[in-house]
């Protein structure tokens, strides 16, 4: 199992770069996690899948979330306000994000207990309930909001969100 060997991210100079390079990893992470049933299926909960259950668990309980944070806190605000249909747009992401939640929630307790997954009937359709629910969110966002905020936010704005994730970050700049 790959536990997503991806680029490095873009610098914080192009923070919307930094957003689909994160959409990348999520991706990514998503499809270790399709991988990671196939072989406890296969292999039981070894060594191998214990380790890919790490890294999922830690990828989406940090970058993840600072991912969200970025985007409700530094992107949604500025592009909000340029009109209606825009900010449908960025209701509609904001509920996407807590059902996102929710359904990681529900995943993280099954990973939470990794001995059990061999017993788990529910383990596979919450990760598909997962990574088909984040796949649709990321494709979304990729091809309706940030290319529309790249055109739309200046570039002191632009500034500020890659400083604001930065810090987010604990990056020093």
């Amino acid at each position: 199992m790959n536990d997503s060997l991806i680029t490095e991210l873009p610098d914080f100079d192009d923070p919307l770069g930094v957003l689909r390079a994160c959409h990348e990893r999520m991706l990514a992470q998503c499809n270790t996690l399709q991988q990671l049933v196939t072989h406890i299926a296969a292999n039981g909960v070894d060594e191998e899948a214990r380790r890919a259950i790490a890294g999922v668990i830690h990828y989406f309980t940090t970058s993840a979330v600072h991912h969200h944070q970025d985007e409700e806190e530094d992107l949604f605000p500025l592009l909000n306000r340029q009109s209606l249909k825009i900010a449908e747009m960025v209701h509609r992401l904001k509920q996407e994000h807590a059902s996102l939640t929710r359904l990681w929630e529900t995943l993280l307790e099954d990973l939470g207990k990794p001995a059990a997954l061999t017993e788990n009937p529910e383990f596979k359709s919450h990760v598909e309930q997962f990574c088909s629910a984040y796949r649709a969110h990321i494709d979304f966002e990729n091809r309706e909001l940030l290319g529309m905020a790249q055109h739309i936010l200046s570039q002191r704005q632009l500034e500020e969100m890659g400083r604001a994730m930065a810090r987010r970050r604990g990056v020093r700049r």
